[in-house]
């Protein structure tokens, strides 16, 4: 958390640092020369090759994840510039400026739509800067109700709401009852799903990605959430949002649908009750009288 944006913003004049951590592809060894020889000045992406050393697959990590945006290059223009380097560079250019190397010619790469932009942020650093995928989405979603909304709907009132997909949980003690934590432009919301629902949805649930759920909202003081009665996935739809398709997603460590803890393994361990010598040889030798 740094000082930086727009004072009169949410942030209130701070801003949060994503730091290199967050690409997914770059080793720590990397970034660690990347911020080392960063003092040199970094005009290019060629700059950065040529100064911190890294391999063209590391500076394409970066490229994807939109790292050049503070160059003036979009993520096409980064990976075009990238496209000739090689592992290192040549002795004679390793002693010489960029400039020394030749200008590439200029090429007219197509825009991307901002549809492209927030999937390739999700597929790079599973989240996005710029508009939420359902914000994208949200004409689709005109009879749903906005994560925002629900905390003034009113107790037992039966609605739909829509999101992405951030977190399933089955706990051990929670006889079968899976919650799901769905996320839109507005906030996030609440899922309960009952085991007979979920047997009836079990697909939509372990798979999909974006969400709709009808159900009754239940309110108690300020804990709101909604009971699953009918869920439909919607996930084709955020493959829709670019030409690409391919809509990456990460999920919270509380995701444990797909692996779900034994309730055994969350039980406590107690020791086993001494037995009597009567009782320990009525467990060696049972009775006789099979029926």
């Amino acid at each position: 958390l740094e000082p930086g944006g727009d004072p009169e913003g949410p942030g209130q004049g701070m801003a949060l640092r994503l730091g290199f951590r967050q690409v997914k592809g770059v080793p720590q060894e990397e970034a660690e020369w990347l911020t080392a020889a960063r003092g040199n000045g970094y005009g290019d992406p060629v700059a950065l090759w040529r100064k911190a050393g890294l391999k063209p697959a590391v500076l394409e990590k970066l490229a994807k994840a939109d790292a050049f945006a503070s160059l003036g290059l979009d993520r096409r223009q980064a990976l075009w510039a990238i496209k000739p380097l090689g592992d290192k560079p040549l002795p004679l250019f390793a002693a010489a400026g960029e400039e020394d190397r030749g200008a590439e010619p200029a090429v007219a790469l197509p825009a991307m739509t901002l549809g492209d932009q927030v999937v390739e942020d999700y597929r790079a650093l599973r989240l996005t800067l710029r508009a939420h995928p359902v914000e994208l989405l949200r004409d689709r979603f005109a009879a749903s109700a906005p994560a925002e909304t629900l905390v003034g709907v009113k107790h037992g009132t039966r609605l739909s709401t829509a999101g992405l997909v951030i977190a399933r949980q089955r706990p051990g003690t929670a006889k079968g009852v899976i919650f799901v934590t769905l996320e839109d432009e507005t906030g996030v919301s609440n899922i309960v799903v009952w085991a007979r629902v979920y047997e009836a949805h079990r697909r939509e649930i372990l798979t999909g990605r974006l969400l709709r759920i009808t159900g009754k909202l239940e309110r108690e003081e300020s804990v709101v959430h909604i009971i699953a009665e009918k869920i439909e996935d919607l996930s084709p739809l955020l493959d829709g949002l670019s030409e690409a398709g391919g809509f990456e997603q990460g999920y919270a460590h509380a995701d444990e649908v797909k692996r779900p803890v034994a309730e055994d393994n969350r039980a406590p361990k107690i020791a086993p009750r001494p037995r009597h010598p009567r009782e320990e040889s009525k467990l060696l030798f049972p009775s006789r009288d099979f029926h």
